[in-house]
């Protein structure tokens, strides 16, 4: 049922790529030293050399490969050189087209290409110019989601669609213990691609409050309320604090310009302004109304009851995924089958 590891990666277990800076080297090198897949995020602006410090600073924690992700909405040349210079193992992109010409230079510096898409056309797309796997993206997922479908429904139609290619497919959205990742198998998938899960770890950059929240609270909810002026045309799932109950019918014509500040970050080494609905998660050095700020969540936030190490969440995910199916589908024999 697809339990050997992606990719070249011991497991198939994928720490999402978490911005804008959430996902830094010690979570991405923490969950590589576990044998899965960490990514960390490049910034949303061109500063390549920065980037090839946290490359360098990710490689001083481990010796286990990585990839970096691009949003391809915001600039990103320099940026994209950067990380092909860098030779990292994956480049993950998303929102915006894989070109073919970007997987054939990335390929040619050894770099696998993985794009999250959000649709059965996009899926289609990305198989044509020769990607090395996909994520799928369901609209369960917490912070910018990039289609409308729920994974369920998506997932076995880009499995169907990828038929017997060498391309495999990577589940995501609302996924967050081993029950959702048995289920991603049932469905096709040969891994799985959590982001919530691994905001609520020790070594994510979110701030503490950020954190405590995602225990706290269990709904979420489908919105265009955040960031609407900097990434327009980009709804994103965010948990339903009292904040965001009180401004969830924020009219059309609203948006973060000329509201007033609520608090300060310092973003991958830029000092920033943050305003009221203003599309940045709190890290840890946001100070101000954290309260107040934007909470990205998946729908499985509910299922988070702790802070835990990341290699403790990939070692439960692996280890209780090949129990279950063990104790309720008779399907492993041993722990060796678990990859």
């Amino acid at each position: 049922m697809g339990w050997k590891g992606v990719l070249g990666f011991e497991y198939g277990v994928v720490q999402a790529p978490l911005g804008p800076d959430i996902s830094g080297p010690e979570l991405v090198a923490a969950v590589a030293n576990a044998g899965a897949i960490g990514f960390l995020r490049a910034p949303d602006w061109e500063t390549p050399d920065y980037l090839r410090g946290l490359i360098k600073k990710t490689r001083t924690l481990t010796d286990k490969p990585f990839g970096v992700a691009v949003i391809l909405a915001f600039p990103h040349e320099e940026n994209m050189k950067a990380i092909l210079a860098e030779k990292v193992a994956v480049l993950q992109v998303s929102w915006g087209d894989v070109r073919e010409e970007l997987v054939h230079e990335a390929h040619c510096a050894g770099v696998k290409v993985v794009p999250q898409v959000g649709s059965f056309e996009e899926a289609r797309k990305a198989i044509d110019v020769g990607v090395d796997a996909i994520i799928v993206q369901g609209r369960e997922a917490g912070g910018h989601v990039i289609g409308q479908d729920g994974l369920i429904s998506l997932l076995p139609r880009v499995v169907d669609l990828v038929g017997d290619r060498d391309i495999p497919v990577i589940a995501a959205g609302g996924i967050v213990d081993e029950r959702g990742y048995v289920a991603a198998l049932a469905l096709g998938a040969q891994g799985i691609c959590l982001g919530t899960r691994f905001v609520a770890t020790e070594e994510s950059y979110a701030h503490p409050i950020y954190k405590r929240k995602l225990l706290e609270l269990d709904e979420t909810e489908y919105t265009n309320v955040f960031g609407r002026a900097r990434w327009p045309g980009a709804p994103q799932r965010v948990l339903e604090t009292p904040f965001f109950k009180d401004w969830k019918s924020l009219p059309a014509h609203e948006s973060e310009i000329n509201q007033p500040l609520i608090g300060h970050s310092t973003i991958n080494g830029m000092e920033k302004d943050i305003r009221r609905f203003s599309g940045t998660v709190p890290n840890r050095t946001t100070t101000g109304d954290i309260e107040s700020m934007v909470l990205y969540a998946g729908e499985g936030v509910g299922l988070i009851k702790e802070i835990l190490p990341a290699a403790e969440v990939v070692k439960r995910l692996v280890e209780g995924a090949q129990l279950l199916i063990h104790q309720q589908f008779g399907g492993l024999k041993s722990k060796d089958e678990v990859a």
